[in-house]
């Protein structure tokens, strides 16, 4: 008898767009979190008393869990089935979304949004993995995920949008309320109409759990601390030294438990090793150029956040119109190495030429052709280094794999965004060492996190290159 449960064949005739649509807007409600209070941090920070080193604890208790916690979603999702993990997972991030939205100490705001960050890491791989379950022809898996990396460029778009409106015409408690109406209808309409998936029968590997759980929790953790901490200082080596020794711990016990909760046969799917270091890569050179992108049209150009978030409205155009109707079409004919080596070298020569960006410029000129340049290589190169990341996976390891590859994503954007910090407030030191912390020096910094971010950019074309086997198209 299999150990695999398999969806019957009368929920596959399910309305499969409709089931889309609510997988899309579970994407875009996960991404709109984390970026939809960065506009309103100043009214949080004065309303709950936060100091300016504790501010940041806002953000840093979300990742940190959601980080840490991605890969044991995957592993729940395939033993309960992704609709009911995905369920769960909305029921504890609306339920956090009324604490942080009440929240009335730091202490209530902190623990909110970690468990905004446990809802999250629930969420995602199991919506990843009904995404794969629902769709099984690769032209419509393409077109769908073309509508998936839409709906996150949307979310990011509109969490900074939104965040300024309500922010300023109602109150900063908004930007979490938000998120109620839209968990309930996506509860509702997803014990409708979503597909229970593929389950597989098993234990939870409860060491294995705690082991790989902490040890992405204190790497994450250590990356976002960097900032404060230093990059190559005791804390953070010490920090990084406890990750590692807890991670391979962690494969010790892989190699010795009956049902591991990550089993190491799974590296031997084709592609998913490289797919998933090419994933990480990938948010370490992309989530630096939004991060500066952000801080230099503010600090250097005078902008707004509000007006900061609508000049990055064209790039949110760009990869939606790009990932819906054309980067499916383009894995379809050429399979998915060539989309995803052509986008990388958008990325990095987008990267590259914001290296260059002048103290006093012009959004015309220096910013737009380097920004649509940019959108275009995440638009041509994420959904071929998704595929590429759970090519090969047992269709009853979907959710492990999809945990696996939102978690080297997520870890990689922290690895990313520590190096660039780093690289740039040890430059904008040096510089302002002579010149004193002006304009300049900071402009300064910010063209030296683009060319790290570019540097790592273009390792992800190598390992494209040499490490990804080409599909035939299908």
């Amino acid at each position: 008898m299999s150990d695999t449960t398999t969806i019957k064949t009368s929920e596959l005739k399910v309305n499969r767009w409709a089931a889309l649509a609510i997988l899309c807007t579970a994407q875009f409600m996960v991404i709109m979190d984390t970026s939809i209070i960065g506009v309103a941090l100043p009214a949080i920070q004065e309303a709950l008393n936060y100091t300016p080193s504790e501010l940041s604890w806002i953000f840093n208790a979300y990742v940190i869990i959601f980080g840490g916690v991605l890969l044991l979603g995957g592993k729940l999702s395939d033993l309960y089935g992704p609709k009911k993990v995905f369920l769960w997972g909305f029921a504890v991030l609306t339920a956090a979304s009324l604490l942080t939205g009440l929240a009335w100490s730091e202490t209530s705001m902190n623990i909110g949004r970690a468990l905004q960050g446990l809802g999250a890491a629930l969420i995602a791989p199991s919506a990843l993995s009904l995404l794969m379950t629902i769709f099984t022809d690769p032209k419509e898996l393409a077109k769908a995920f073309g509508f998936w990396g839409a709906s996150a460029a949307a979310g990011g778009s509109a969490g900074v949008f939104l965040g300024g409106v309500l922010t300023d015409y109602a109150s900063w408690r908004w930007t979490f309320y938000i998120n109620i109406p839209m968990g309930i209808f996506v509860m509702i309409a997803g014990a409708m109409l979503l597909v229970s998936g593929n389950r597989r029968k098993g234990k939870i590997d409860y060491l294995g759990a705690v082991l790989v759980t902490l040890a992405t929790m204190v790497l994450v953790y250590s990356l976002v601390m960097v900032d404060k901490n230093g990059l190559l200082t005791t804390h953070t080596i010490g920090l990084f030294a406890t990750s590692l020794a807890l991670f391979i711990a962690f494969v010790f016990v892989q190699k010795r438990v009956q049902a591991p909760l990550l089993p190491l046969s799974i590296f031997k799917a084709p592609n998913l090793s490289s797919g998933n270091l090419i994933m990480a890569l990938m948010a370490g050179a992309w989530i630096p150029l939004w991060f500066y992108l952000n801080l230099y049209l503010q600090q250097s150009l005078g902008y707004t956040a509000f007006f900061s978030g609508l000049a990055l409205l064209p790039m949110t155009i760009v990869i939606m119109v790009l990932m819906v109707g054309v980067t499916g079409k383009l894995i379809a004919k050429f399979g998915f190495k060539k989309p995803l080596i052509a986008g990388l070298v958008a990325l990095t020569w987008s990267l590259l030429w914001f290296s260059q960006v002048p103290v006093n410029g012009n959004f015309l000129s220096d910013v737009l052709g380097a920004s649509l340049l940019g959108a275009l290589g995440m638009s041509l190169a994420y959904i071929p280094g998704t595929i590429a990341s759970m090519s090969g996976a047992k269709p009853e390891e979907s959710g492990l794999a999809s945990g696996l590859v939102n978690t080297t994503y997520q870890v990689g954007s922290a690895i990313g965004l520590a190096i660039a910090a780093a690289i740039a407030i040890g430059t904008t030191n040096n510089f302002s060492a002579e010149a004193g912390v002006t304009t300049a020096a900071l402009n300064v910094g910010f063209q030296a996190a683009f060319k790290a971010a570019a540097c790592i950019s273009g390792l992800s074309i190598l390992i494209a290159v040499f490490g990804i086997k080409q599909q035939r198209p299908q």
